[in-house]
Protein backbone atom coordinates (compact mmCIF):
# COMPACT_ATOMS: atom_id res chain seq x y z
CA UNK A 1 0.00 0.00 0.00
CA UNK A 2 1.62 3.19 -1.14
CA UNK A 3 2.31 5.48 1.82
CA UNK A 4 3.98 8.51 0.19
CA UNK A 5 1.16 10.83 1.26
CA UNK A 6 0.40 9.16 4.59
CA UNK A 7 2.31 11.52 6.89
CA UNK A 8 0.30 14.47 5.60
CA UNK A 9 -2.77 12.41 6.39
CA UNK A 10 -1.93 11.83 10.08
CA UNK A 11 -2.92 15.20 11.64
CA UNK A 12 -6.38 14.91 10.09
CA UNK A 13 -6.88 11.46 11.60
CA UNK A 14 -5.77 12.73 14.96
CA UNK A 15 -8.66 15.19 14.77
CA UNK A 16 -10.98 12.43 13.58
CA UNK A 17 -9.96 10.31 16.52
CA UNK A 18 -10.94 13.16 18.87
CA UNK A 19 -14.31 13.39 17.12
CA UNK A 20 -14.65 9.64 17.38
CA UNK A 21 -14.22 9.61 21.14
CA UNK A 22 -16.95 12.26 21.60
CA UNK A 23 -19.43 11.14 18.97
CA UNK A 24 -19.88 7.38 19.68
CA UNK A 25 -22.22 6.93 22.64
CA UNK A 26 -22.93 3.20 22.39
CA UNK A 27 -20.76 0.79 24.44
CA UNK A 28 -17.63 -0.34 22.63
CA UNK A 29 -15.49 -3.44 22.93
CA UNK A 30 -12.09 -3.34 24.61
CA UNK A 31 -10.43 -3.81 21.20
CA UNK A 32 -12.30 -0.79 19.83
CA UNK A 33 -11.40 1.28 22.90
CA UNK A 34 -7.78 0.23 22.49
CA UNK A 35 -7.97 1.23 18.81
CA UNK A 36 -9.33 4.70 19.63
CA UNK A 37 -6.81 5.37 22.35
CA UNK A 38 -3.93 4.39 20.09
CA UNK A 39 -5.00 6.66 17.27
CA UNK A 40 -3.39 9.42 19.33
CA UNK A 41 -0.03 7.65 19.09
CA UNK A 42 0.53 7.54 15.33
CA UNK A 43 3.95 9.10 15.61
CA UNK A 44 5.02 6.23 17.89
CA UNK A 45 3.47 3.51 15.71
CA UNK A 46 4.73 1.34 12.89
CA UNK A 47 3.65 1.16 9.29
CA UNK A 48 3.25 -2.31 7.78
CA UNK A 49 5.11 -2.67 4.49
CA UNK A 50 3.24 -3.78 1.40
CA UNK A 51 4.50 -6.81 -0.56
CA UNK A 52 7.13 -7.76 1.99
CA UNK A 53 7.23 -10.41 4.72
CA UNK A 54 7.86 -8.67 8.05
CA UNK A 55 9.25 -10.38 11.16
CA UNK A 56 7.70 -9.02 14.36
CA UNK A 57 9.02 -9.71 17.85
CA UNK A 58 6.42 -9.78 20.63
CA UNK A 59 7.01 -9.36 24.36
CA UNK A 60 4.72 -11.24 26.72
CA UNK A 61 1.46 -9.39 27.52
CA UNK A 62 2.55 -6.28 25.59
CA UNK A 63 0.42 -5.68 22.47
CA UNK A 64 2.10 -4.52 19.29
CA UNK A 65 0.22 -2.53 16.63
CA UNK A 66 0.81 -1.84 12.97
CA UNK A 67 -1.14 0.53 10.70
CA UNK A 68 -1.79 0.67 6.98
CA UNK A 69 -4.15 2.51 4.62
CA UNK A 70 -5.32 1.71 1.12
CA UNK A 71 -3.89 3.14 -2.08
CA UNK A 72 -5.19 6.62 -2.90
CA UNK A 73 -7.40 6.94 -5.96
CA UNK A 74 -8.96 3.45 -5.94
CA UNK A 75 -12.59 2.99 -4.97
CA UNK A 76 -12.08 -0.65 -4.03
CA UNK A 77 -8.78 -2.38 -3.41
CA UNK A 78 -8.22 -6.08 -2.66
CA UNK A 79 -5.65 -6.99 -0.04
CA UNK A 80 -4.56 -10.02 1.99
CA UNK A 81 -2.74 -10.46 5.29
CA UNK A 82 -0.97 -13.73 6.26
CA UNK A 83 0.25 -14.19 9.85
CA UNK A 84 2.58 -17.07 10.79
CA UNK A 85 3.18 -17.71 14.52
CA UNK A 86 6.72 -19.05 15.03
CA UNK A 87 6.27 -20.53 18.48
CA UNK A 88 3.40 -20.24 20.96
CA UNK A 89 -0.23 -19.36 20.11
CA UNK A 90 -0.89 -15.64 19.71
CA UNK A 91 -3.93 -13.39 19.50
CA UNK A 92 -4.29 -11.03 16.57
CA UNK A 93 -7.05 -8.89 15.13
CA UNK A 94 -7.77 -6.43 12.32
CA UNK A 95 -9.71 -3.24 13.09
CA UNK A 96 -10.87 -0.70 10.52
CA UNK A 97 -11.71 2.99 10.87
CA UNK A 98 -13.97 4.58 8.26
CA UNK A 99 -15.26 8.18 7.97
CA UNK A 100 -19.03 8.69 8.16
CA UNK A 101 -21.00 7.78 5.02
CA UNK A 102 -21.13 10.56 2.46
CA UNK A 103 -17.95 12.16 3.66
CA UNK A 104 -15.04 12.55 1.31
CA UNK A 105 -11.80 10.89 2.05
CA UNK A 106 -9.68 12.77 4.62
CA UNK A 107 -7.00 14.77 2.93
CA UNK A 108 -9.38 16.05 0.21
CA UNK A 109 -11.00 18.62 2.55
CA UNK A 110 -10.04 22.09 3.49
CA UNK A 111 -9.78 23.29 7.08
CA UNK A 112 -13.46 24.21 7.31
CA UNK A 113 -14.55 20.75 6.18
CA UNK A 114 -12.19 19.16 8.65
CA UNK A 115 -13.76 21.06 11.50
CA UNK A 116 -17.17 19.71 10.48
CA UNK A 117 -15.86 16.19 10.77
CA UNK A 118 -15.36 16.73 14.50
CA UNK A 119 -19.13 16.67 14.90
CA UNK A 120 -19.78 13.74 12.58
CA UNK A 121 -20.13 10.19 13.71
CA UNK A 122 -17.48 7.69 12.61
CA UNK A 123 -17.21 3.93 12.61
CA UNK A 124 -14.63 1.59 14.20
CA UNK A 125 -15.17 -2.14 13.75
CA UNK A 126 -13.29 -5.40 14.22
CA UNK A 127 -13.33 -7.27 10.93
CA UNK A 128 -11.19 -10.25 11.93
CA UNK A 129 -9.71 -11.83 15.05
CA UNK A 130 -7.89 -15.10 15.70
CA UNK A 131 -6.20 -16.94 18.56
CA UNK A 132 -3.91 -19.92 17.96
CA UNK A 133 -0.65 -21.02 16.36
CA UNK A 134 -1.86 -21.90 12.85
CA UNK A 135 -0.95 -19.92 9.75
CA UNK A 136 -3.97 -17.72 8.97
CA UNK A 137 -4.73 -15.54 5.93
CA UNK A 138 -7.35 -12.78 5.76
CA UNK A 139 -8.50 -11.50 2.35
CA UNK A 140 -10.62 -8.39 2.02
CA UNK A 141 -11.75 -5.47 -0.14
CA UNK A 142 -12.00 -1.89 0.98
CA UNK A 143 -11.99 1.73 -0.16
CA UNK A 144 -9.03 4.04 0.05
CA UNK A 145 -10.74 6.06 2.79
CA UNK A 146 -10.28 3.24 5.32
CA UNK A 147 -7.53 3.10 7.94
CA UNK A 148 -6.53 -0.32 9.31
CA UNK A 149 -4.94 -1.41 12.57
CA UNK A 150 -3.36 -4.83 13.19
CA UNK A 151 -2.94 -5.74 16.84
CA UNK A 152 -0.79 -8.69 18.00
CA UNK A 153 -0.50 -10.12 21.53
CA UNK A 154 1.37 -13.06 23.09
CA UNK A 155 0.13 -14.09 26.53
CA UNK A 156 2.42 -17.13 27.06
CA UNK A 157 5.96 -15.81 26.54
CA UNK A 158 8.17 -13.67 24.32
CA UNK A 159 7.96 -14.87 20.74
CA UNK A 160 8.11 -13.77 17.12
CA UNK A 161 5.82 -13.98 14.11
CA UNK A 162 5.96 -13.16 10.41
CA UNK A 163 3.34 -10.98 8.69
CA UNK A 164 2.84 -10.61 4.94
CA UNK A 165 0.60 -7.81 3.62
CA UNK A 166 -0.06 -7.38 -0.09
CA UNK A 167 -2.46 -5.31 -2.15
CA UNK A 168 -1.31 -7.00 -5.37
CA UNK A 169 -3.32 -10.22 -5.48
CA UNK A 170 -2.99 -10.81 -9.23
CA UNK A 171 0.75 -11.17 -9.91
CA UNK A 172 1.47 -14.44 -8.11
CA UNK A 173 2.01 -15.55 -4.54
CA UNK A 174 4.88 -15.18 -2.14
CA UNK A 175 3.96 -18.51 -0.55
CA UNK A 176 3.85 -21.73 -2.56
CA UNK A 177 0.34 -23.10 -3.07
CA UNK A 178 -0.95 -26.19 -1.29
CA UNK A 179 -3.08 -28.76 -3.12
CA UNK A 180 -6.79 -29.04 -2.42
CA UNK A 181 -6.05 -32.01 -0.14
CA UNK A 182 -2.88 -31.09 1.82
CA UNK A 183 -2.75 -34.28 3.90
CA UNK A 184 0.31 -36.55 4.10
CA UNK A 185 -0.47 -40.24 3.55
CA UNK A 186 1.41 -43.02 5.35
CA UNK A 187 1.62 -45.77 2.73
CA UNK A 188 4.10 -48.12 4.43
CA UNK A 189 5.43 -48.88 7.93
CA UNK A 190 8.36 -51.12 8.82
CA UNK A 191 10.51 -51.75 11.90
CA UNK A 192 12.91 -48.94 10.98
CA UNK A 193 11.22 -47.20 8.03
CA UNK A 194 8.08 -45.21 7.21
CA UNK A 195 7.01 -44.44 3.62
CA UNK A 196 5.08 -41.22 2.95
CA UNK A 197 3.27 -39.74 -0.04
CA UNK A 198 1.50 -36.42 -0.66
CA UNK A 199 -0.26 -34.65 -3.49
CA UNK A 200 1.77 -32.27 -5.66
CA UNK A 201 1.63 -28.56 -5.00
CA UNK A 202 0.30 -26.51 -7.96
CA UNK A 203 3.45 -24.40 -7.52
CA UNK A 204 5.64 -27.43 -8.31
CA UNK A 205 3.70 -28.12 -11.49
CA UNK A 206 4.01 -24.48 -12.61
CA UNK A 207 7.50 -23.51 -11.36
CA UNK A 208 9.39 -26.73 -10.65
CA UNK A 209 12.86 -25.12 -10.87
CA UNK A 210 12.41 -22.79 -7.89
CA UNK A 211 10.34 -25.10 -5.68
CA UNK A 212 11.18 -28.16 -3.61
CA UNK A 213 9.71 -30.33 -0.84
CA UNK A 214 11.35 -30.62 2.57
CA UNK A 215 10.38 -33.25 5.14
CA UNK A 216 10.83 -32.76 8.89
CA UNK A 217 10.87 -35.82 11.20
CA UNK A 218 10.82 -35.63 15.00
CA UNK A 219 9.58 -37.55 18.04
CA UNK A 220 7.77 -34.68 19.79
CA UNK A 221 4.87 -33.24 17.76
CA UNK A 222 3.87 -31.78 14.41
CA UNK A 223 4.78 -28.23 13.40
CA UNK A 224 2.37 -25.93 11.60
CA UNK A 225 5.07 -23.91 9.85
CA UNK A 226 8.75 -24.09 8.98
CA UNK A 227 9.21 -21.00 11.11
CA UNK A 228 7.80 -22.84 14.16
CA UNK A 229 10.05 -25.85 13.51
CA UNK A 230 13.17 -23.67 13.33
CA UNK A 231 12.25 -21.93 16.59
CA UNK A 232 11.68 -25.23 18.40
CA UNK A 233 15.03 -26.63 17.25
CA UNK A 234 16.87 -23.49 18.31
CA UNK A 235 15.18 -23.52 21.74
CA UNK A 236 16.51 -27.05 22.35
CA UNK A 237 19.88 -25.44 23.08
CA UNK A 238 21.72 -26.28 19.88
CA UNK A 239 24.49 -24.01 18.63
CA UNK A 240 24.41 -23.16 14.96
CA UNK A 241 27.50 -22.15 13.00
CA UNK A 242 27.46 -18.47 11.95
CA UNK A 243 27.07 -19.48 8.32
CA UNK A 244 23.78 -21.23 9.04
CA UNK A 245 21.16 -18.49 8.96
CA UNK A 246 18.22 -20.89 9.13
CA UNK A 247 18.60 -24.36 10.62
CA UNK A 248 16.29 -25.80 8.00
CA UNK A 249 17.29 -23.63 5.08
CA UNK A 250 17.01 -25.65 1.86
CA UNK A 251 19.82 -23.56 0.38
CA UNK A 252 22.25 -25.48 2.60
CA UNK A 253 21.06 -28.95 1.69
CA UNK A 254 21.76 -31.20 -1.22
CA UNK A 255 18.92 -33.45 -2.42
CA UNK A 256 18.52 -36.45 -0.10
CA UNK A 257 20.91 -34.98 2.48
CA UNK A 258 19.84 -35.62 6.05
CA UNK A 259 20.65 -33.19 8.86
CA UNK A 260 20.36 -34.22 12.49
CA UNK A 261 20.12 -31.30 14.92
CA UNK A 262 21.50 -31.87 18.41
CA UNK A 263 21.39 -29.89 21.62
CA UNK A 264 25.08 -29.05 21.24
CA UNK A 265 26.10 -28.64 17.63
CA UNK A 266 24.92 -29.18 14.09
CA UNK A 267 26.11 -32.57 12.89
CA UNK A 268 25.21 -35.30 10.45
CA UNK A 269 23.91 -37.77 13.03
CA UNK A 270 23.03 -36.81 16.58
CA UNK A 271 20.13 -36.43 18.99
CA UNK A 272 18.45 -33.61 20.91
CA UNK A 273 16.96 -34.01 24.37
CA UNK A 274 13.52 -34.62 22.86
CA UNK A 275 14.77 -37.25 20.38
CA UNK A 276 15.97 -37.06 16.83
CA UNK A 277 15.09 -34.15 14.58
CA UNK A 278 16.00 -34.52 10.94
CA UNK A 279 15.23 -32.79 7.67
CA UNK A 280 15.37 -34.19 4.17
CA UNK A 281 14.93 -32.07 1.06
CA UNK A 282 14.12 -34.23 -1.96
CA UNK A 283 13.48 -31.80 -4.80
CA UNK A 284 10.07 -32.29 -6.41
CA UNK A 285 9.55 -35.97 -5.50
CA UNK A 286 6.26 -36.42 -3.64
CA UNK A 287 7.07 -39.80 -2.04
CA UNK A 288 9.81 -40.63 0.42
CA UNK A 289 10.84 -43.55 2.64
CA UNK A 290 12.35 -42.35 5.93
CA UNK A 291 15.19 -44.75 6.89
CA UNK A 292 17.10 -45.56 10.09
CA UNK A 293 14.21 -45.06 12.54
CA UNK A 294 13.98 -46.81 15.91
CA UNK A 295 11.56 -49.74 16.27
CA UNK A 296 8.32 -49.27 18.23
CA UNK A 297 8.71 -45.47 18.27
CA UNK A 298 6.16 -42.80 17.35
CA UNK A 299 7.39 -40.20 14.85
CA UNK A 300 5.77 -37.01 13.57
CA UNK A 301 6.15 -36.06 9.91
CA UNK A 302 5.74 -32.60 8.36
CA UNK A 303 6.14 -31.71 4.69
CA UNK A 304 6.89 -28.13 3.65
CA UNK A 305 6.78 -26.78 0.12
CA UNK A 306 9.58 -24.20 -0.11
CA UNK A 307 10.12 -21.39 -2.62
CA UNK A 308 13.90 -21.29 -3.05
CA UNK A 309 13.84 -17.78 -4.50
CA UNK A 310 11.98 -16.13 -1.60
CA UNK A 311 12.59 -18.73 1.15
CA UNK A 312 8.82 -18.62 1.80
CA UNK A 313 7.12 -21.92 2.62
CA UNK A 314 3.74 -23.54 3.19
CA UNK A 315 3.02 -26.53 5.40
CA UNK A 316 1.07 -29.65 4.52
CA UNK A 317 -1.12 -31.12 7.27
CA UNK A 318 1.29 -33.12 9.41
CA UNK A 319 0.86 -36.78 10.26
CA UNK A 320 2.37 -39.36 12.60
CA UNK A 321 3.11 -43.08 12.66
CA UNK A 322 4.60 -45.67 15.01
CA UNK A 323 7.24 -48.03 13.66
CA UNK A 324 6.73 -51.76 14.15
CA UNK A 325 8.17 -53.57 17.16
CA UNK A 326 11.55 -55.19 16.70
CA UNK A 327 11.08 -58.93 16.21
CA UNK A 328 12.36 -61.05 19.06
CA UNK A 329 16.00 -61.88 18.33
CA UNK A 330 16.92 -65.52 18.00
CA UNK A 331 18.36 -66.73 21.30
CA UNK A 332 21.56 -68.81 21.24
CA UNK A 333 22.44 -71.10 24.14
CA UNK A 334 25.86 -70.62 25.75
CA UNK A 335 27.72 -73.74 26.85
CA UNK A 336 30.21 -74.03 29.69
CA UNK A 337 33.76 -73.20 28.65
CA UNK A 338 32.96 -72.71 24.97
CA UNK A 339 33.89 -69.43 23.31
CA UNK A 340 31.12 -67.99 21.14
CA UNK A 341 32.03 -65.40 18.46
CA UNK A 342 29.23 -62.86 17.72
CA UNK A 343 29.38 -60.60 14.65
CA UNK A 344 26.88 -57.72 14.38
CA UNK A 345 26.07 -55.82 11.20
CA UNK A 346 25.49 -52.27 12.44
CA UNK A 347 22.98 -51.55 9.67
CA UNK A 348 20.93 -54.78 9.50
CA UNK A 349 21.38 -56.72 12.75
CA UNK A 350 22.11 -54.54 15.77
CA UNK A 351 21.06 -57.01 18.48
CA UNK A 352 22.09 -60.52 19.46
CA UNK A 353 20.76 -62.51 22.40
CA UNK A 354 22.50 -65.34 24.28
CA UNK A 355 21.13 -67.46 27.13
CA UNK A 356 22.89 -69.46 29.84
CA UNK A 357 21.44 -71.70 32.56
CA UNK A 358 23.60 -71.81 35.69
CA UNK A 359 24.73 -75.18 37.01
CA UNK A 360 26.71 -73.50 39.80
CA UNK A 361 25.96 -70.64 42.14
CA UNK A 362 28.87 -68.52 40.88
CA UNK A 363 29.15 -67.74 37.17
CA UNK A 364 31.86 -65.90 35.24
CA UNK A 365 31.23 -64.12 31.93
CA UNK A 366 34.16 -63.03 29.78
CA UNK A 367 33.83 -60.62 26.83
CA UNK A 368 36.64 -59.85 24.42
CA UNK A 369 35.74 -56.91 22.17
CA UNK A 370 37.17 -57.62 18.74
CA UNK A 371 35.88 -54.76 16.58
CA UNK A 372 33.61 -51.71 16.71
CA UNK A 373 31.57 -50.63 19.73
CA UNK A 374 29.22 -52.96 21.62
CA UNK A 375 27.04 -52.56 24.71
CA UNK A 376 26.30 -55.62 26.86
CA UNK A 377 23.19 -56.04 29.01
CA UNK A 378 22.98 -59.05 31.37
CA UNK A 379 19.83 -60.11 33.24
CA UNK A 380 19.26 -62.90 35.76
CA UNK A 381 15.71 -64.24 35.77
CA UNK A 382 14.57 -61.01 34.07
CA UNK A 383 16.36 -58.58 36.45
CA UNK A 384 19.32 -56.51 35.27
CA UNK A 385 22.63 -57.42 36.93
CA UNK A 386 25.11 -55.67 34.59
CA UNK A 387 24.99 -53.17 31.72
CA UNK A 388 27.91 -51.28 30.16
CA UNK A 389 29.89 -50.53 27.00
CA UNK A 390 32.62 -53.09 26.37
CA UNK A 391 36.28 -52.21 26.09
CA UNK A 392 39.10 -54.68 25.53
CA UNK A 393 38.74 -57.76 27.76
CA UNK A 394 35.98 -57.59 30.41
CA UNK A 395 35.08 -60.06 33.19
CA UNK A 396 31.80 -60.26 35.14
CA UNK A 397 31.59 -62.49 38.23
CA UNK A 398 27.97 -63.05 39.26
CA UNK A 399 26.53 -65.01 42.19
CA UNK A 400 23.02 -66.49 42.18
CA UNK A 401 21.20 -69.80 42.56
CA UNK A 402 21.35 -73.11 40.76
CA UNK A 403 19.39 -73.17 37.49
CA UNK A 404 19.18 -69.36 37.30
CA UNK A 405 18.59 -68.16 33.72
CA UNK A 406 21.03 -65.54 32.50
CA UNK A 407 20.21 -63.56 29.34
CA UNK A 408 22.97 -61.65 27.54
CA UNK A 409 21.95 -59.02 24.99
CA UNK A 410 24.65 -57.52 22.78
CA UNK A 411 23.92 -54.33 20.88
CA UNK A 412 26.06 -52.55 18.32
CA UNK A 413 26.29 -48.82 19.05
CA UNK A 414 27.59 -47.79 15.62
CA UNK A 415 26.70 -48.45 11.99
CA UNK A 416 29.91 -50.27 11.09
CA UNK A 417 30.39 -53.98 11.82
CA UNK A 418 31.13 -54.99 15.41
CA UNK A 419 32.20 -58.31 16.88
CA UNK A 420 32.86 -59.81 20.31
CA UNK A 421 33.89 -63.16 21.80
CA UNK A 422 31.80 -64.43 24.74
CA UNK A 423 32.64 -67.10 27.30
CA UNK A 424 30.47 -68.35 30.20
CA UNK A 425 32.07 -70.63 32.79
CA UNK A 426 31.81 -71.47 36.51
CA UNK A 427 35.60 -71.95 36.69
CA UNK A 428 37.32 -68.60 36.87
CA UNK A 429 40.57 -70.21 38.06
CA UNK A 430 40.92 -71.88 34.66
CA UNK A 431 40.39 -69.00 32.25
CA UNK A 432 40.70 -69.56 28.54
CA UNK A 433 41.88 -65.98 28.02
CA UNK A 434 45.36 -64.95 29.13
CA UNK A 435 46.06 -62.82 32.16
CA UNK A 436 46.29 -59.22 30.93
CA UNK A 437 48.70 -56.44 31.89
CA UNK A 438 47.47 -53.06 33.17
CA UNK A 439 47.74 -51.58 29.69
CA UNK A 440 47.71 -53.01 26.17
CA UNK A 441 49.50 -50.01 24.67
CA UNK A 442 52.76 -50.32 22.75
CA UNK A 443 55.31 -47.57 23.42
CA UNK A 444 57.97 -46.37 20.97
CA UNK A 445 61.10 -44.41 21.87
CA UNK A 446 61.63 -41.42 19.60
CA UNK A 447 65.24 -40.90 20.67
CA UNK A 448 66.09 -44.51 19.82
CA UNK A 449 64.68 -44.29 16.28
CA UNK A 450 67.19 -44.53 13.47
CA UNK A 451 66.92 -44.75 9.70
CA UNK A 452 67.01 -48.54 9.87
CA UNK A 453 65.56 -49.47 13.29
CA UNK A 454 62.78 -48.75 15.82
CA UNK A 455 62.66 -49.65 19.53
CA UNK A 456 59.30 -50.54 21.10
CA UNK A 457 58.21 -51.67 24.58
CA UNK A 458 55.12 -53.22 26.18
CA UNK A 459 53.94 -54.44 29.56
CA UNK A 460 53.85 -58.09 30.62
CA UNK A 461 52.33 -59.97 33.57
CA UNK A 462 53.33 -62.20 36.49
CA UNK A 463 52.40 -65.21 34.37
CA UNK A 464 54.85 -66.60 31.85
CA UNK A 465 53.28 -66.02 28.43
CA UNK A 466 54.23 -65.98 24.80
CA UNK A 467 54.49 -62.69 22.90
CA UNK A 468 54.81 -62.39 19.12
CA UNK A 469 55.75 -59.17 17.29
CA UNK A 470 54.62 -58.35 13.73
CA UNK A 471 55.38 -55.41 11.47
CA UNK A 472 53.72 -54.08 8.34
CA UNK A 473 54.78 -51.31 5.98
CA UNK A 474 51.92 -48.82 5.33
CA UNK A 475 51.29 -45.46 3.63
CA UNK A 476 50.06 -42.21 5.21
CA UNK A 477 46.53 -42.60 3.82
CA UNK A 478 46.24 -46.12 5.28
CA UNK A 479 46.84 -45.22 8.93
CA UNK A 480 43.25 -44.41 9.91
CA UNK A 481 41.81 -47.44 8.10
CA UNK A 482 44.34 -49.83 9.60
CA UNK A 483 43.77 -48.59 13.14
CA UNK A 484 39.98 -48.50 12.89
CA UNK A 485 39.45 -51.81 11.12
CA UNK A 486 41.85 -53.83 13.25
CA UNK A 487 40.27 -57.02 14.62
CA UNK A 488 41.58 -57.25 18.17
CA UNK A 489 40.52 -60.91 18.42
CA UNK A 490 42.30 -62.13 15.32
CA UNK A 491 45.57 -63.95 15.81
CA UNK A 492 48.80 -64.14 13.80
CA UNK A 493 47.19 -66.73 11.52
CA UNK A 494 45.61 -63.79 9.64
CA UNK A 495 49.04 -62.21 9.01
CA UNK A 496 51.48 -62.84 6.17
CA UNK A 497 54.53 -64.86 7.20
CA UNK A 498 56.89 -62.11 6.01
CA UNK A 499 55.37 -59.71 8.63
CA UNK A 500 56.53 -61.81 11.59
CA UNK A 501 59.50 -60.33 13.49
CA UNK A 502 59.93 -62.62 16.53
CA UNK A 503 58.23 -64.53 19.36
CA UNK A 504 59.47 -64.55 22.98
CA UNK A 505 58.44 -65.66 26.48
CA UNK A 506 58.78 -63.49 29.56
CA UNK A 507 57.23 -62.62 32.93
CA UNK A 508 58.18 -60.92 36.19
CA UNK A 509 56.67 -61.44 39.64
CA UNK A 510 57.26 -57.75 40.31
CA UNK A 511 54.70 -56.02 38.05
CA UNK A 512 56.72 -52.79 38.08
CA UNK A 513 59.53 -54.64 36.30
CA UNK A 514 57.25 -56.63 33.96
CA UNK A 515 58.27 -54.60 30.92
CA UNK A 516 60.10 -55.80 27.83
CA UNK A 517 61.66 -53.96 24.90
CA UNK A 518 62.62 -54.97 21.39
CA UNK A 519 64.65 -53.21 18.70
CA UNK A 520 63.34 -54.09 15.26
CA UNK A 521 66.08 -53.75 12.65
CA UNK A 522 66.31 -54.01 8.87
CA UNK A 523 63.80 -51.21 8.20
CA UNK A 524 63.81 -48.61 5.41
CA UNK A 525 64.54 -44.92 6.03
CA UNK A 526 61.62 -42.45 6.18
CA UNK A 527 59.04 -45.23 6.11
CA UNK A 528 55.85 -45.81 8.15
CA UNK A 529 55.47 -49.17 9.90
CA UNK A 530 52.52 -50.67 11.80
CA UNK A 531 53.64 -52.79 14.79
CA UNK A 532 51.47 -55.40 16.54
CA UNK A 533 52.11 -57.55 19.62
CA UNK A 534 50.08 -60.72 20.28
CA UNK A 535 49.80 -62.21 23.78
CA UNK A 536 49.01 -65.95 24.09
CA UNK A 537 47.54 -67.52 27.25
CA UNK A 538 47.57 -71.15 28.41
CA UNK A 539 44.72 -72.09 26.05
CA UNK A 540 46.37 -70.47 23.04
CA UNK A 541 43.66 -67.78 22.58
CA UNK A 542 45.50 -64.58 21.54
CA UNK A 543 44.96 -61.02 22.72
CA UNK A 544 46.21 -58.27 20.42
CA UNK A 545 47.81 -55.15 21.86
CA UNK A 546 46.81 -51.77 20.43
CA UNK A 547 48.60 -51.25 17.11
CA UNK A 548 51.41 -48.69 17.01
CA UNK A 549 52.48 -46.68 13.95
CA UNK A 550 56.11 -45.48 13.89
CA UNK A 551 58.10 -43.75 11.16
CA UNK A 552 61.85 -44.30 10.74
CA UNK A 553 64.14 -41.30 10.41
CA UNK A 554 64.76 -39.92 6.93
CA UNK A 555 68.34 -38.91 7.57
CA UNK A 556 70.82 -40.21 10.10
Amino acid sequence: LKMSWFWLYLPLHLLMATCLCHSIKAPTTSSQQSFKSNLFNFYHSLILSDGKETTIHLLKDIPKRYYFVLEEGRALAPFSITVTPCDVPIEWSILVYKPPPGKAAPGDHDTQEVSKSHKASSLVSTIFNYKGNSVETYMGMSSHSALYLLEFLSTERDTHITVYLTSDTTSGHLYPELPGDPRIDVIGIGHTTVTLAWKHSPSVLQHSEGIQYCLLVNEKHNYKSLCAAETAIRSSGMKLPPTVALSLSPYLLEPQQVMILSNSELSIINKVSSGEVRQVCMGTKNTYTVPNLSPNTQYYFDVFIVNLLTNASAAYTGTFARTLEEPEPKVTELKDGKVFHVVLDGKKQKFYSLQYQARHKKIHFTFQLCQGQIRVHITRNGKTVASENLSGLRYFSLKGKLLDIYSVQLRSTEESNSSVKVLASPHFHKPLFPLLPESLKIKSFSKLRTCRSVTIAWLGTQEESKYCVYRKRIEEDQIWRELQSADRCSGPESRHKSEKVLCKYFYDLNLQRAVTTETIKGLEAGTLYLFDVYLFGPSGIPVRYHSKVVKTRKKC
